[in-house]
């Protein structure tokens, strides 16, 4: 099979970003005035999630500091669910891979699993807390707005669901998610929030916006009191600055690496338009991916290859590296066990893409639209097929860095990533 030749491109987004992120994390809590709350020799629980968040390390350690020039005693939480295994050990060690680690933030990491009903919602659904964190004197809720890759609503991903699926560990993601089949989301986010709010002794929440390129664009303190107002105005803000896909339509997504560290669902359902149905776009999806193929997991997400299902094809490098008893705990968890299901796989990338574009339709493999990208966090640079040139000469957006070439592949006949050159095994 004659496959499409392939440019590279690079795609310009809003670029604003928080150039000294501890200088931000410093002033914004100090608007909160939490020595007025916060005694001298009281401790505060500083939730610590699971997600790759660009700076994380820095900005956790910021908010220690600031803890810590209180008189207070500040300790980290992990906050991430079923993550890790649903382990104490696995979330310490993702915690390990971010850079947070008790000497690299000055105080102790309290990992565990065990977790304490607090209350009851208005629904007769059990609040469960980190019981870590229910034993502090205060707990500070750090995490980052973003749209959800699975529901809909005013709030989505944000200090909301660190109060919810985070530090409710396994046990609350698991009752949560599954209140979710018979209520609403937001039913659930606002009856859950406001328990967490009054019965944990939530002192505030650092909120964190990131841009298109992975970079912190925004970091707000905010008052407990405003955590539903200002997490709704600042989902917006991180919707309009999501990275994007440079087209619309594609033939074929290839996609050399997905992991938890980059989506809830390895890859980002806002981005490659599988929000809503696992293998289709609909009338929502801002983007209309016939097939997807995934080349590879990142070594951050420890095996845990939730949101694979969502792709048709892998090669079995990528299978091979599958933690399978890890990826079931974390879909059955969220309500998602098709996120867990193994796509079609061929031992080499060029066997998979010549069976990919066996079903894209009546187009010619050469004329077919592929687009390859690194992740679906990272799209500034990507490749695009020769089929795209025409609409390349109308965007002001993009930027052509290459001319047409054929499809680059090692000795093993595998394709090459975007970002490195070299073969996009597991781990890339």
């Amino acid at each position: 099979m004659t496959f499409p030749r392939m440019i590279r491109i690079r795609q310009t987004f809003d670029a604003r970003r928080v150039d000294d992120v501890a200088r931000e994390v410093r002033v914004q809590l100090s608007s909160l005035n939490l020595g007025e709350r916060i005694q001298p020799g009281q401790t505060v629980a500083i939730s610590a999630g699971s997600r790759g968040i660009a700076h994380i390390a820095r900005i956790t350690r910021a908010a220690v500091e600031h803890v810590q020039g209180l008189g207070a005693v500040p300790f980290i939480v992990p906050a991430m669910g079923s993550h890790g295994g649903g382990t104490a050990e696995g979330q310490t060690e993702i915690l390990a891979g971010y850079g947070i680690t008790p000497e690299a933030m000055g105080c102790e990491i309290r990992s565990s699993m065990e977790t304490v009903v607090v209350d009851q919602t208005p629904q007769g659904i059990p609040v469960h807390f980190d019981k870590q964190a229910s034993l502090a004197d205060h707990v500070l809720i750090v995490g980052r707005v973003k749209p959800h890759t699975g529901f809909v609503g005013e709030i989505e991903s944000g200090l909301h669901k660190m109060m919810l699926i985070g530090l409710g560990k396994h046990a609350g993601a698991k009752i949560y998610h599954r209140a979710i089949a018979d209520y609403s989301f937001m039913d659930i986010i606002t009856a859950v929030g406001n328990s967490v709010i009054k019965k944990c002794r939530v002192v505030g929440g650092l909120a964190i916006v990131e841009n298109a390129y992975d970079e912190t664009a925004l970091i707000e303190a905010v008052p407990r009191s405003q955590f539903f107002e200002r997490e709704k105005a600042l989902l917006k803000l991180a919707v309009q600055w999501l990275p994007r896909l440079p087209f619309v339509s594609t033939d074929l997504l290839i996609i050399d690496q997905i992991g938890k560290n980059l989506s809830g669902t390895g890859m980002d359902t806002n981005v490659v338009g599988r929000k809503f149905n696992d293998h289709a776009a609909t009338d929502r999806d801002v983007a209309r991916c016939r097939r997807i193929f995934v080349r590879g997991l990142t070594q951050e997400t420890h095996g845990n290859a939730t949101g694979i299902g969502l792709a048709e094809f892998t090669n079995q490098r990528t299978i091979d590296s599958i933690d399978r008893k890890i990826t079931a705990i974390n879909c059955i968890t969220g309500l998602h066990p098709a996120a867990a299901m193994i796509p079609i796989a061929f031992e080499t990338d060029r066997e998979v893409i010549t069976a990919a574009l066996q079903t894209v339709g009546l187009v010619e493999p050469p004329q077919s639209r592929v687009i390859q990208v690194s992740d679906t966090l990272h799209l500034g640079e990507c490749l695009v097929s020769e089929a795209y040139l025409a609409e390349l000469a109308t965007r002001e957006d993009l930027t052509i860095l290459s001319d047409p070439t054929t499809m680059a592949f090692d000795e093993q006949s595998n394709l090459l990533s975007v970002t490195s050159g070299v073969d996009g095994t597991a781990g890339l």
